[in-house]
């Protein structure tokens, strides 16, 4: 009988479950965002947030104990260095789940999971924006592609423009020495 077993055991053993669960959160703690299945971000935030509030406070007890879940020490490092620096005035809900749809291959449902305080984005986000049917914003919706598209495309003008400059005088040199030897 299942009774009081309200964790997810995500169809996998305790010890595949506990190591899938670690990779994760290394992956969140040095990315800080992953894309996952919902259930599987719900069972990570359980899984990270504690360790994160963990982090606030920097001794070596508190080191060895984190240390102990993930088995990794450049994780251990960004955790207790730039995570615990940006975290260490709120007082939990470090990490958001922004769900994305259904994957194409299983119809799983897609999410980000992210560290609040990293993604700069969603903080300059209008608050009082209009919803969709589908519960995505219309105005960040219409202005998310185009602002990385004109970012992007910018440099790579500049990087046209600079290599035309430099072909034009090598351009020119080899028409000059063609009209030398006639």
């Amino acid at each position: 009988m299942r009774h009081s077993k309200k964790f997810n055991h995500l169809g996998r053993t305790a010890s595949h479950r506990d190591a899938m669960l670690a990779n994760m959160a290394i992956s969140l703690i040095m990315h800080k965002r992953i894309t996952t299945t919902v259930a599987k971000a719900k069972a990570l935030k359980k899984y990270v947030e504690p360790l994160i509030t963990r982090s606030k406070d920097d001794t070596t007890n508190s080191r060895r104990v984190v240390f102990s879940y993930l088995q990794n020490k450049e994780a251990i490092k960004e955790l207790f260095g730039e995570v615990a620096q940006k975290v260490g005035d709120r007082p939990g809900g470090y990490t958001r789940i922004i769900k994305l749809g259904n994957r194409i291959g299983d119809a799983a449902d897609i999410c980000f999971i992210e560290l609040v305080d990293f993604d700069e984005n969603m903080a300059k986000a209008p608050k009082a924006a209009k919803r969709t049917r589908r519960g995505g914003s219309k105005k960040a919706a219409a202005e998310a592609p185009a602002a990385p598209a004109a970012e992007a495309e910018a440099p790579k003008a500049e990087a046209k423009a600079e290599e035309a400059a430099a072909a034009e005088p090598a351009a020119e040199a080899p028409a000059a020495e063609e009209t030398k030897a006639e």
